[in-house]
């Protein structure tokens, strides 16, 4: 079982994009599964194949603790890490060639919480990745691309999965596609924009974090996809086959 974290910041796309990502395999040959781990999650486009809802769901949590939204979010997201071997069995016993997780839509209760890495740790897979969503609408302007950018540096480290970077909503972005992908493949470019584009304190502070970036190794490209239309999604799928199964798909 290869198993395939969906991350990225709120409202990126992260259930759309697993939907698909399920129906790109499924139509390949492949039996894949989506297991829903956040707690909060309302009006999935996908059946859920396991569902921590099914053992945490955010209302249970308000109700029970007397806690705001906020409070409970961060306290269904450690008790569902409480529930780790429960829903481990029951990902087992679907036994699926591809598990993709599709995670909470306030990245930092997965990612930056000591829940998220044991999560991602001791879920069952024999290779795993994570896919970090770039909102195609956030990532438009050179300083708001450099800040996602740095988010998903952050989320690599602590989860410590070999990483897909995803542009999404590319069927919404026009014109400016073409540019945002120069600068994931040129540092030259993305720092000529960011001098045009913020001033003093703004531009030192963006250069710098773009120098770090390039020295982790960061400029390797991004993959524009679109959860409505499914363009990319056969470039997205050779990506991740080249992590999970050396170049190689499982089929039927």
């Amino acid at each position: 079982m290869k198993t395939l974290f969906v991350t990225g910041t709120a409202g990126s796309g992260k259930s759309l994009l697993a939907s698909k990502i399920s129906e790109h395999y499924t139509a390949g040959g492949a039996f894949a599964a989506i297991l829903n781990m956040d707690p909060g999650a309302e009006g999935l486009p996908y059946t859920c194949d396991v569902d921590v809802r099914d053992h945490v769901d955010v209302a249970t949590v308000m109700r029970q603790y007397e806690l705001g939204p906020n409070g409970a979010l961060v306290m269904a997201a450690d008790l569902a890490a409480s529930k780790i071997d429960v829903i481990r069995e029951q990902v087992d016993s679907v036994n699926p060639d591809y598990l993709i997780v599709d995670t909470p839509g306030q990245v930092e209760l997965f990612a930056y919480r000591s829940s998220g890495p044991f999560i991602t740790e001791n879920l069952s897979g024999d290779e795993k990745a994570c896919l970090f969503l770039f909102d195609g609408a956030l990532s438009t302007s050179p300083a708001n691309f450099v800040s996602v950018a740095v988010l998903a540096t952050g989320i690599r480290l602590r989860l410590g999965l070999a990483t897909v970077n995803v542009l999404t909503k590319r069927d919404l972005m026009g014109e400016r596609l073409g540019e945002i992908l120069g600068w994931t493949t040129s540092s030259a470019s993305l720092q000529a924009a960011l001098a045009a584009g913020v001033d003093g304190e703004s531009y030192a502070l963006s250069a710098s974090l773009l120098r770090g970036l390039g020295e982790g190794g960061f400029a390797q490209g991004i993959i524009p996809v679109s959860g409505m239309t499914g363009e990319g999604m056969d470039a997205l799928r050779g990506a991740l086959s080249r992590i999970l199964n050396l170049g190689e798909e499982v089929e039927d």
